[in-house]
């Protein structure tokens, strides 16, 4: 069930941020968005002290927030970020081998996939949503829709340009969750917290008229 809990927690948030940035300010960011009411956040393992913003997160928040992996592109990555309490694996491809981990260790996975075919094939192993990379932030919503008219049931995250003024247009086009990166990474904690807010506040009222 351990995989089940966590992807809900995703879903249920809708949005997650995007953070590359030394630990210290990670748990600005943290704090931000925990206020803002979007409590998941994805630490990019671009920068070498990943695993120790990760421990840090965790120490400092606890359960209040699902902190994850990014640009985990390999199974030694995964294996690290697994091993430092990430509660999801997320990255701009798709490999076999972080999928493995994934599922071996009942965390959800969200690769990156270019082609219609990259994106079957990876759900069809497991993955519990599909960033479809680098083409949403390209193209814009139209894409999702695209995709999403044929294979309705393909569970899409759209990561790359994503803020309070288009996040509604994103879910509108069918995606299940949102990454934010400058959004949700810029300007001081209040900032943050605010755009955080704004984006909840969207989300909440897209959500709203669909009930």
């Amino acid at each position: 069930m351990k995989k089940f809990d966590l992807m809900k927690k995703i879903l249920d948030s809708g949005a997650l941020a995007v953070v590359r940035a030394k630990p210290e300010r990670v748990l600005e960011i943290a704090e931000g968005i925990v206020k803002g009411g979007i409590p998941v956040m994805e630490i990019s393992y671009t920068n070498a002290d990943a695993p120790e913003a990760i421990d840090l997160v965790h120490k400092q928040f606890g359960s209040s927030i699902l902190v994850g992996a990014g640009t985990v592109n390999n199974g030694a990555t995964a294996k690290d970020a697994i091993a430092h309490g990430a509660g999801f694996l997320y990255s701009p491809m798709f490999d076999r081998e972080v999928m493995s981990l994934a599922n071996e260790y009942q965390i959800p996975y969200a690769p990156g996939c270019s082609t219609v075919t990259e994106a079957v094939e990876a759900m069809r192993a497991g993955a519990t949503f599909i960033k479809y990379f680098p083409y949403g932030g390209l193209l814009g919503p139209d894409v999702i829709k695209t995709i999403k008219t044929p294979i309705p049931e393909m569970p899409l995250l759209e990561s790359g340009g994503v803020d309070a003024s288009n996040v509604k247009q994103w879910f509108e086009a069918g995606v299940e969750v949102v990454g934010i990166g400058s959004a949700l990474s810029k300007g001081s904690q209040d900032t943050i917290e605010v755009s955080a807010r704004s984006i909840r506040e969207e989300i909440d009222a897209f959500r709203s008229t669909k009930k």
